[in-house]
């Protein structure tokens, strides 16, 4: 079973960046695809953005298309999301998952315990 470890939150002012990591141990996930999903206080989780396991596919939600980027380096065993222009909406508990079905949002699994990511106006 891999486990999954998320870093890289904090608070930052509207327009802000920030980069998180989603690093990996246990097993490789250089076979997996890796998601980051996030959940904001009274709200469900929802997908951000997902990576296939070569980091050729990528797909993002609507709303974070155009401003967060998924990258992986396999190397490292570890998944990142670079944020740009950030909003007070974007405002929510980070996790990543794992699947070896990219296109499932459903199948992803091992989650990690999340980092808060707070974003001011």
């Amino acid at each position: 079973q891999v486990q999954l470890v998320e870093s890289g939150g904090g608070l930052v002012q509207a327009g802000g960046s920030l980069r998180l990591s989603c690093a990996a141990s246990g097993r490789t996930i250089s076979s997996a695809a890796v998601g980051w999903f996030r959940q904001a206080p009274g709200k469900e989780r929802e997908f951000a953005a997902i990576i296939d396991w070569s980091g050729s596919s990528t797909h993002y939600a609507d709303s974070v298309k155009g401003r967060f980027t998924i990258s992986r380096d396999n190397a490292k065993n570890t998944v990142y999301l670079q944020m740009n222009s950030l909003k007070p909406e974007d405002t929510a508990v980070y996790y990543c998952a794992v699947s070896q079905y990219y296109n499932r949002l459903d199948a992803y699994t091992d989650w990690g315990q999340g980092t808060q990511v707070t974003v001011s106006s």
